[in-house]
């Protein structure tokens, strides 16, 4: 048969009823998330615009799974930018609305770029401060990722706090001071930006006011501002309510041993 003679293996014929034999068994798990990289990349560098390259991108039907993929590219090509460009934070904002594992995913590429920031120099901080904050200011992304960021003098570095300037500043100029600062003051967020507007410990809540001042938006730090004025009354009243619970208990402890007595 010439079929016998086409094989691929290289070695001499194969005799009739001879176990076939196999190499080594190859993960090409590797190489596939590499071509992926590397397909992704070609896309987004070639593309026109953001409604184009993100219809490529779709068409490639990243698995579940590998959305991370996509958002480091998406954000290592954002940083490398000599400016920032809104190309890329209109296309993030385009996959982020598409699902909410899309959303998961740059939840994550946000956590990851801000433990790692001290990394980056600073002209790709800066574009990628500018790319998440046009996620937040659309609303593309979910500002629960805000949880990460705890703005005090021992958890922030020279990187970390230039980072938070630049999206802070970049929300204020196309939100509003008033609608960032109502965001900010939102009782039902006040879990989640607990870190960046800190009130249990004064002295942080001390670097938080005076951060947000020195960079323009002082107009952030009223709640801060009025928390800290009133911390001492606080105080007292705590004081007060403490030694009350104590004078009751020792009444209560009294009346109890009276009665016992008698």
């Amino acid at each position: 048969d010439d079929d016998d003679d086409d094989d691929g293996g290289g070695g001499g014929p194969m005799t009739a009823g001879a176990p076939a034999t196999t190499g080594p068994i190859r993960d090409l798990t590797e190489q596939d998330l590499v071509n992926l990289r590397r397909t992704i990349y070609l896309t987004i560098m070639s593309s026109v615009g953001f409604e184009e390259c993100a219809h490529k991108i779709m068409k490639l039907d990243i698995r579940q799974g590998l959305e991370m993929e996509l958002c480091n590219m998406l954000v290592e090509c954002c940083s490398q930018e000599r400016t920032y460009l809104r190309y890329y934070g209109l296309l993030g904002q385009r996959f982020c609305v598409m699902t909410k594992a899309w959303q998961e995913a740059f939840d994550r590429a946000f956590e990851e770029q801000y433990a790692m920031i001290h990394r980056l120099e600073t002209n790709k901080l800066r574009n990628v401060a500018k790319f998440f904050a046009h996620l937040l200011e659309t609303d593309a992304l979910p500002w629960t990722c805000l949880e990460h960021v705890r703005l005090n003098e021992e958890e922030t570095t020279s990187s970390s706090r230039i980072f938070v300037k630049i999206l802070c500043q970049e929300l204020a100029e196309h939100l509003g001071l008033g609608t960032l600062r109502d965001r900010f003051d939102d009782p039902y967020m006040a879990d989640v930006f607990a870190g960046l507007m800190p009130r249990e410990n004064p002295r942080d809540t001390r670097f938080a006011i005076n951060f947000f001042t020195s960079i323009g938006l002082g107009g952030l730090t009223d709640g801060l501002r009025k928390h800290l004025k009133d911390a001492p009354k606080r105080i007292l009243e705590a004081q007060a309510a403490a030694a009350k619970a104590a004078l009751d208990a020792a009444s209560s402890s009294s009346s109890s041993s009276d009665s016992s007595s008698s």
